[in-house]
């Protein structure tokens, strides 16, 4: 009887593991359940001497925040009461959920237009979009632009990324706020 249990419990076993099994790479660890990320996730990232810290802590089981680290005191376009926007700061920044290495893996799909790097264009395009209380953007604009086709350019990678964004929050509560992003085009 004993060998049938252990026959059984061998043959279950590597369903068992492709069910849930945990993944760990250099930007992140948790546990995959069919291919879906459950319970808390760490993403890390690496301060200016090389240390690596942990950036976020993330429970996608129950889709909330548990830890992030502070970054730089950013005031931020906020809409206290609808329709009245202010600059504001925040007592949570908007976050990607994955933080920065997470969003790298968008933001790398940029394409250098042949037009631009023709005409030597470089420069920093900032293309801004709404966050709303539940983590969807929406809006997206070029505020500063270098042209040549990298505006239209950082546009389109900026919509790729997807609502995978943790609301700001300010006194408790979520808030819509205007987030900005930099795509860089620098020639080689």
């Amino acid at each position: 009887m004993k060998k049938h249990v252990l026959i059984f419990l061998l043959l279950l076993l590597p369903a068992l593991c492709w069910a849930q099994r945990v993944r760990k790479t250099e930007w992140e660890s948790g546990t995959l359940e069919k291919g879906d990320k459950v319970g808390v996730w760490e993403y890390y990232g690496y301060t200016r001497d090389g240390s690596q810290v942990i950036l976020q802590k993330y429970d996608h089981t129950t889709k909330k925040l548990l830890f992030f680290r502070p970054i730089e005191d950013i005031f931020y376009d906020v809409e206290l009461q609808p329709g009245q926007w202010t600059k504001s700061r925040v007592d949570q920044p908007p976050m990607f959920i994955g933080s920065d290495p997470a969003l790298a893996t968008y933001t790398a799909k940029l394409n250098y237009p042949l037009a631009a790097q023709d005409r030597k264009l470089q420069g920093k395009v900032i293309v801004s979009f709404a966050i709303d209380t539940l983590g969807q953007i929406s809006n997206h604009k070029v505020v500063a632009g270098v042209g040549g086709g990298c505006d239209e350019e950082a546009l389109r990678v900026s919509r790729t990324i997807p609502n995978q964004w943790i609301p700001a929050r300010k006194n408790g509560r979520a808030v819509p706020v205007v987030y900005e992003m930099p795509f860089v085009f620098r020639l080689k």
